[in-house]
């Protein structure tokens, strides 16, 4: 569709002084869209100019319109030289190419310049007007609608969820390209910043045409990353489920139910608890980063692979709704035929989606996950994608292969990552093996009856559990028993996921975050050497951190963990390995047992009485972890146990003669009741460590959760009261004479300081749940390690008492508002917790908080001048894909934003800490400004994607990469919908629309 884009330069305000002698400005604007270029009038000596120009009109096709975003640049005005750069804004116009999203962008927009950082404001109005075009051979993939959320979002319902669209584009890093010349930074950063905009917008229009050629009209879960490559060059990806989306326009859609919603209309309020029973789940988060399925048991041999990494030791099962009775056996083997036709046409039948609606997951095998390292310069071809596509097919792959081997057909909460070093790039890929329900894959193809049957057969709250596979014929050892819910199907002892906690799942107590965290050293190489070494590191590094997993899940008395993620980073020297996800407690599967110490050492009276107190000190925390989590399983009796089993044993024999496994297969020990305890050999100093290590978790002060999932299990009663945050630490290493011992201890005490200083800043908010908890470390220079950490607080009613301490907080952000100041719960610290003086110093620890109240409070930029649109009011900003109390009625579009700042006077801006804080603060207040510009009024499924910082010290300088992304839109208090509910006729109320629903 040719299309016409016309922009309207209004007014500008708070600009810098650029004519020392007048302290003033002669400012006009350049508006530049593709090769055609505008320019406003010279503005003389003001500091606030009213251009009120004509309307600039750009005629361009809707493809261009995809891929280039509309430059502004403000210049100040000088008649015998070149004219000096105030700043640039890059607006993206295809929030307006949607059918159903903004007409108009209008609004004040920073300034901004990636040295000085934000210079004032600019009032611009954007508009387009498209024209129809039928040419079936064109270009653009105008319409299709693109979310960050990996959920079905919320007012929207999916008729067929189409599966796995990828794409990625190549180009030449400008920052590599000055080599021959000196470097100019502002033109090098800028160079950087607007390719690395056309190329997010080409990917999108790519990916658009994708979904187009499968009959589909959204993306949802999209995930787009950056590959800084260096001279190999700069890579832009993205993956996300095709889906097609209905919306729900009708005017009760919106309004509280006032009826009981049918099976395929569930309703889910924000503010409730989505199940009233012992338990707690909601909208998933995105996942980045890979996952990898392992854990110990008490005798395991590790299975030949041709990958680089295996598959799962013990089943890792996930959410789903399986069969359960006499008929389980004929209607398995129907519904994996016909959802493997309706997987056939897919070359990899990948869903990023995270939180599913009910009944589309039947069973969940495990996690897989699949990792590889490359050389860069082996790339025959910088500026093709062939090698680089090649790589990630390679992957998949491998990943589709796992998952078939686990009798599945699709891999869910599937995500992709890379870590570059110099040459060497390691990519990761992971999911969770799934059996899918074929109705959602295709439109009216199944029978009603098969619909019918899966809908009478859906164990309440286990049916996810339940395995996939071949009990007898499995690719890993494993200990099965039945189910301690229905006590029909073969659940796992433990169950490891990528995914989110399923609404109907039955959780016994709360959850908690638990992490695993590895340093590996290693020795400095180049090209194939380095990378042979990381090759061989990595197994055993994966290894280690499933082992903590395993252990620490044991030690929390749990038995689930949700949300996993591991990532592995590569440095210069060493590698560092980070696994975070949430433990729960799940009814369905056995009780854990105790962790037991066994030693192997000569017979010590002095090391026995060692270890029988270390033992009793793991005794003692798992039963106060139970305590604290208030994990109280119900006791199964005896007559439950010896209960006759429904499924005959003439099935499994059957099964078992269809395979390739021989009659000497021995029998699973199937028994029922307390499981034997998880056994530690103690064989070395490191063993001893290990248990030492895993002692010096301590839990969140009291009043304090935490979880890495949207929703904290076990806990319903949450408020409106929500505050987001990002903290970074960066940690220069003083010595490179280290251990592996002692990276591993001073790795762990920072993430835990980190910790440890959010639970005091957030003391105010008791009680309070950190939720979607993101941790990223990264290893951007030889000596140096960077941590991320992005959350939100919510809290929650535990007793009235509380009511009057909430009320003083809201008292003090209202009066904190109304000074024209930023908002900081966080204040800005120039040097962190005390840590220890070696190898982490902590003059060079560094932490910057940045909040983002959901309340009445304000948060603004102070070098950025407060949004001067009234009808729109703050922005409000959080990493959750819902806001509690309030109810999502429009999306507007996606935030994908790419933002430069570098320093060469780091000491005087405040040191890290003042320059990482400003930057922080400086892209909040962009992306609300441009949120603000479409006629929104929040970002949900915020995520700060990546944050690269670089350091010279001794020059003064630093440069920092931040890479944000969100979803637009527009949401309504629920205290305000209650006043319209009571103006509609009761008789045409219909559940709401609060996200996750499929009907075909």
């Amino acid at each position: 569709m040719p299309g016409k884009l016309k922009v309207k330069i209004v007014a500008g305000r708070h600009l810098p002084v650029m004519d020392r002698a007048s302290d003033l400005t002669d400012a006009f604007v350049e508006v530049k869209f593709g090769n055609t270029t505008f320019k406003t009038d010279v503005y003389l000596k003001s500091l606030n100019p009213q251009w009120n120009s004509e309307w600039f009109k750009f005629e361009v096709d809707d493809e261009d319109l995809q891929d280039e975003p509309l430059q502004i640049t403000v210049l100040d005005h000088d008649t015998y030289s070149a004219n000096d750069a105030i700043g640039k804004v890059y607006i993206d116009i295809d929030p307006l190419l949607y059918s159903e999203a903004a007409t108009v962008i209008s609004g004040w927009f920073p300034i901004y310049d990636t040295i000085h950082g934000i210079r004032g404001e600019i009032n611009v109005v954007v508009k387009v007007d498209l024209f129809n075009d039928l040419n079936r051979f064109r270009q653009s993939s105008c319409g299709v609608k693109f979310f960050c959320t990996t959920s079905i979002p919320k007012c929207y319902r999916a008729v067929i969820i189409h599966g796995f669209v990828e794409e990625l584009v190549v180009n030449e890093d400008p920052e590599y390209q000055w080599i021959d010349r000196i470097r100019t930074p502002r033109a090098s950063n800028e160079a950087r910043q607007r390719l690395i905009s056309l190329m997010s917008g080409e990917l999108q229009r790519k990916i658009g045409l994708k979904v187009l050629e499968m009959r589909g009209n959204a993306v949802v879960g999209y995930l787009q990353c950056f590959d800084l490559e260096g001279e190999s060059g700069l890579v832009v990806r993205a993956i996300g489920t095709a889906c097609t989306l209905d919306k729900l326009s009708s005017p009760a859609a919106f309004l509280p139910a006032c009826n009981s919603p049918s099976k395929e209309m569930k309703e889910i309020p924000f503010n409730e608890d989505p199940n009233p029973n012992t338990h707690s789940s909601g909208p998933s988060t995105p996942l980045k980063n890979q996952t990898y399925s392992f854990s110990p048991s008490k005798s395991y041999s590790r299975q030949s692979s041709s990958s680089d990494t295996d598959l799962s030791l013990t089943p890792k099962t996930g959410m789903g709704s399986g069969s359960a009775g006499k008929e389980g056996g004929p209607f398995k083997a129907l519904l994996r035929q016909q959802t493997q036709s309706a997987l056939e046409q897919r070359e990899f039948p990948f869903f990023t989606l995270t939180a599913f609606p009910p009944g589309f997951l039947v069973h969940v095998g495990g996690v897989v996950s699949a990792r590889s390292v490359k050389l860069l310069d082996r790339i025959h071809n910088p500026d093709e994608p062939e090698t680089r596509d090649a790589w990630w097919a390679e992957i998949r792959q491998e990943i589709k292969s796992h998952a078939k081997a686990l009798g599945c057909h699709a891999v869910v909460g599937y995500s992709e990552s890379t870590s570059i070093c110099e040459e060497v790039c390691i990519l990761s890929a992971s999911g969770t093996a799934a059996v899918l329900n074929p109705r959602f894959l295709q439109d009216g193809t199944v029978e009603g009856c098969l619909e019918q049957r899966l809908e009478e057969n859906l164990p309440a709250g286990c049916g996810f559990c339940h395995i996939p596979y071949d009990e007898l014929n499995m690719p890993f050892p494993a200990h099965l028993t039945y189910c301690y819910n229905c006590r029909k199907q073969k659940v796992p002892d433990v169950l490891f996921t990528t995914i989110d906690l399923p609404i109907d799942a039955t959780v016994i107590g709360k959850g908690c975050l638990i992490q695993a965290r590895l340093c590996r050293l290693k020795k400095k190489a180049q090209a194939e050497a380095n990378a042979t070494a990381i090759s061989n590191l990595l197994p055993f590094m994966e290894y280690e951190v499933h082992t903590q997993l395993m252990n620490k899940l044991k030690l929390k008395g749990m038995n689930a963990l949700f949300g996993l993620r591991i990532q592995i980073t590569v440095g210069e020297n060493m590698l560092m390995g980070l696994a975070s996800a949430t433990g729960v407690y799940l009814a369905a599967l056995p009780t854990p047992g105790g962790i037991q110490i066994a030693g192997k050492t000569p017979n010590d009276g002095s090391y026995e009485q060692h270890i029988s107190h270390m033992q009793k000190k793991i005794n003692d925390t798992i039963a106060k972890n139970k305590e604290l989590y208030e994990i109280n399983p119900p006791e199964v009796s005896e007559e439950i146990i010896g209960s006759p089993i429904p499924e005959p044993r003439q099935r499994s024999r059957l099964l078992r003669s269809q395979s390739e496994s021989s009659d000497e297969v021995t029998e699973l020990d199937l028994s029922h009741g307390k499981k034997d305890a998880f056994v530690l050999e103690i064989d070395d100093t490191d063993a001893m460590e290990d248990v030492h290590s895993l002692l010096t978790d301590v839990p969140p002060p009291s009043g304090f959760y935490s979880c890495n999932t949207e929703i904290m299990p076990g806990i319903n009663n949450w408020t409106s009261e929500i505050q987001m945050f990002t903290s970074v630490r960066v940690i220069r290493l003083s010595s490179l004479n280290l251990t592996n011992q002692a990276l591993n201890k001073n790795f762990n005490d920072l993430c835990e300081n980190l910790l440890k200083s959010l639970y005091f800043k957030l003391r105010s908010m008791i009680p309070c749940c950190l939720c979607h908890v993101n941790f990223t470390v990264s290893l951007p220079e030889d000596e140096l390690i960077q941590v991320t950490v992005t959350a939100v607080a919510i809290t929650f009613d535990k007793n009235q008492a509380l009511q009057t301490t909430k009320t003083h907080v809201e008292k003090s952000l209202q009066r904190a508002s109304t000074d024209n100041e930023e908002l900081l719960q966080f204040p800005l610290e120039l040097c962190s917790d005390s840590l220890p003086s070696h190898p982490f110093p902590p003059a060079k620890a560094v932490t910057v908080e940045k909040a983002s109240p959901m309340g009445e409070g304000n948060f603004r930029n102070r070098s950025a001048p407060p949004c001067a649109n009234s009808t729109v009011g703050v922005v409000k900003m959080t990493p959750l894909s819902f806001i509690p109390g309030a109810k999502i009625t429009k999306y507007l579009g996606i935030i994908n934003m790419f933002f430069i700042r570098e320093t060469t006077s780091l000491r005087e801006e405040g040191g890290v800490s003042g320059f990482l804080h400003a930057f922080i603060a400086e892209v909040f207040a962009m992306v609300r400004a441009h949120v603000a510009a479409l006629g929104g009024n929040a970002v949900v499924s915020y995520i700060m994607k990546q944050c690269v910082f670089m350091e010279n010290p001794n020059k003064n300088q630093a440069q920092c990469l931040i890479n944000v992304s969100g979803d637009a839109v527009v949401f309504v208090r629920e205290s305000e919908l209650e006043v319209v509910s009571t103006q509609q006729p009761t008789a045409n109320c219909q559940p709401s629309c609060t996200g996750g629903e499929v009907t075909t």
